[in-house]
Order: structure tokens, then C-alpha cells, then sequence
């Protein structure tokens, strides 16, 4: 059976992989530490970082994120409008006196069954004023959101957040999925 090994894997020495990105960090806290930028400085800490690396190997995961720059500025530009509409939602209903606001607990179905996407989307949907995640379940797909400020009946009010929350979950698949999350949210 072969190891399956992350991309950016791209070094061996003596017959060990060693992860770039791991010393890259590495040196960089060396240069912290010592807080001093200088040639012998970044020669030192990626001659530790290395040493570090190889001698006390860190199992090889892939993480499941994947970076699109494109798609990820045309996230934070869609997440930013969308921040503007709730926040809207919520500053009108917070002036208005008398009624309160609409307040309805939501089950959404989710298309991904990717764990990375679906941390995401729990803390892009709770950094939205007037939502909330209140429950998340990778194994059957689904979302338990607080929804505030969204008029009329359970049916409407679910089938406006099931939209969002697909649309949100589409531009988090291609800002920052795999391939195969991207196909799985088509």
C-alpha cells in the first residue's frame, strides 16, 4: 500500500521527506526569537529547522483546504455585501419600536460532506449578524441555524436560508475546496 504525501512535500534527505513549509515556519520563529534579520540568521534557523524537521518527523496530513486566490477574493467580496445586508437587517429590526423581530430556528441540508468546508461555514454563517449555528452534523449533511430578522412563515423563511447557506457553501468549495468539493457542491 503507498503513502499518499501532500503536494508541497518536496525535499528528501537521507530517505525522510521533509515538509518545506514545516522549516519555512520553523525558521521564522527562529528569526523571532532571535529578532535579528540578518544572512546568518536565516542560514541558522533553516539549518535547525531542517535538523528539526528530519530528526523529529510530524505525521504528513493534508489538511482538505486548498487556496484559489480568484475565488477567494470573489468570496471576501460576496461575504462582505453579505455582511452589509445582514447587518442592515439587524440595524432596522434593533430601531424599530414595538414588534419584535421575526426569530426562527432553521434545519438546513448541507451538499458537502467535506469537515474543512463545513468549519468554514459555521464561522462564516456565525460572523453574519442575525444568524447563528447552533448545531453542525457532518455525518447527515445538515445545520441548525437561529435566523433573526427574516419575515414570514417557517417554509419561506427556510427555503431563503437553505438558498443562502447553498450559495455560501459553493463559493467556500471553490475559494478554498478540493476538487472533489467543488464537484460534490455542483
Amino acid at each position: 500500500m503507498s503513502e499518499s504525501r501532500p503536494a508541497f512535500t518536496v525535499l528528501k534527505l537521507l530517505g525522510r521527506p521533509v515538509p518545506l513549509p514545516q522549516v519555512l515556519w520553523l525558521t521564522l520563529i527562529w528569526l523571532m526569537l532571535w529578532g535579528d534579520l540578518s544572512v546568518g540568521n536565516v542560514l541558522g534557523g533553516l539549518l535547525v529547522g531542517l535538523l528539526l524537521v528530519w530528526l523529529l518527523p510530524l505525521p504528513l496530513q493534508d489538511t482538505g483546504i486548498r487556496f484559489h486566490p480568484i475565488n477567494i477574493l470573489s468570496f471576501i467580496v460576496r461575504f462582505v455585501r453579505d455582511m452589509v445586508i445582514s447587518s442592515s437587517r439587524v440595524i432596522f429590526w434593533a430601531l424599530r419600536l414595538g414588534k419584535p423581530p421575526p426569530i426562527q430556528i432553521v434545519e438546513v441540508r448541507l451538499r458537502t460532506s467535506s469537515e474543512p468546508i463545513v468549519v468554514l461555514m459555521t464561522v462564516a454563517l456565525s460572523a453574519l449578524p442575525g444568524s447563528l449555528v447552533l448545531e453542525a452534523n457532518t455525518q447527515e449533511k445538515k445545520l441548525l441555524l437561529h435566523v433573526l430578522g427574516i419575515s414570514g412563515d417557517l417554509e419561506t423563511v427556510s427555503r431563503i436560508t437553505q438558498d443562502d447557506v447553498t450559495r455560501l457553501e459553493k463559493r467556500l468549495a471553490a475559494a478554498f475546496g478540493t476538487r472533489a468539493d467543488q464537484e460534490e457542491v455542483r
